[in-house]
């Protein structure tokens, strides 16, 4: 029987994570689990808390939104690095976006959470590393990249009272204020260069950002390849009429706006300022102007519904 631990963000979901703590653990004790919990206490503390766990035996669990499970990744992946071993990784996705936990298919619902952690089945997906910006040393991601508009809508849904989609679909039409820059860019998908002028760029390894903004709905999570979403140069009120396919991923239609790729590797290079960017929400860059990215085979063991691959 696994050791399971349990990394939970406190101000996760604006608070409503540790409040679900309790109906968390009470669904676990009905299931023949060992499991401990610890909270975090500061940022990076759910990476260090992860990388520990690998070392004394743990499974871990991240017990948040994006960034916990993003740190937790980041932890487990750090601990690979040091020769220290590896381990499984479950999500109880109770944070604002759980775009990360929705698109590996890991139920929403905190009980039916639980119950895929008692189950124990797992199966391996790809991770993504991306370079520049604050992080030139490179930071893994499980979920996507967001450049441009799309960053900075996340930026702007962190500062909100809001949670969740609520928070994003406001956060996106604050943006188309604050926001209005279509920057050229020089692209690079495994080894082909072109340059356009882009609103948003979208890196997904899964499909999902925002808590309802279905990037990329083809990608999958295990075939060693990024999805990738862009944007070109969109005026506000084209926007407006394109923002809502994103609810079903039907943007596709906007042909002459919308373009769609796949590459196991991307450089972009901005000709025209700087690069906002995120990856699974956190922060990467803000006066930078280059960015690399990476796809990493089947890197991670994740509890979830089913064992069989993904494609």
């Amino acid at each position: 029987m696994s050791k399971l631990r349990i990394v939970v963000n406190p101000v996760a979901g604006k608070g409503r994570a540790v409040k679900l703590l309790p109906l968390i653990e009470q669904e676990l004790k009905q299931f023949p689990l060992e499991y401990e919990v610890r909270l975090t206490e500061y940022p990076w503390h759910a990476a260090k808390l992860a990388e520990e766990a690998v070392i004394q035996g743990y499974d871990v669990v991240a017990a948040g939104g994006d960034g916990t499970a993003n740190e937790v990744l980041n932890g487990i992946m750090l601990a690979r690095n040091n020769g220290l071993g590896t381990t499984r990784m479950g999500v109880l996705p109770i944070g604002r976006g759980n775009d990360f936990g929705f698109s590996m298919g890991i139920p929403s619902d905190p009980k039916e959470a639980c119950r895929v952690l008692a189950e124990g089945k797992t199966r391996w997906i790809d991770i993504g590393l991306v370079r520049g910006g604050l992080y030139p040393q490179g930071r893994y991601f499980g979920n996507g990249v967001g450049i441009g508009f799309d960053a900075v809508v996340g930026f702007v849904a962190a500062e909100l009272p809001l949670s969740g989609f609520p928070a994003y679909l406001v956060a996106t039409l604050k943006t188309m204020l604050l926001y209005y820059h279509a920057p050229l860019l020089e692209i690079t998908l495994d080894g082909q260069v072109f340059q356009k002028s882009c609103l948003m760029v979208s890196v997904m390894n899964g499909y999902r950002l925002g808590g309802g903004f279905y990037m990329t709905p083809k990608s999958k999570p295990d075939d060693q390849t990024f999805d990738l979403c862009i944007a070109g140069k969109v005026s506000r009120m084209r926007i407006l009429r394109i923002i809502p396919s994103f609810f079903s991923g039907s943007q596709g239609r906007w042909k002459q706006d919308i373009s769609f790729y796949r590459s196991a590797k991307v450089a972009v290079h901005s000709l025209d300022g700087p690069l906002p960017t995120h990856a699974d929400g956190e922060t990467i860059c803000v006066d930078g102007d280059t960015l690399h990215i990476e796809i990493l085979p089947k890197q991670i063991e994740l509890i979830t519904k089913v064992s069989e691959n993904l494609s």
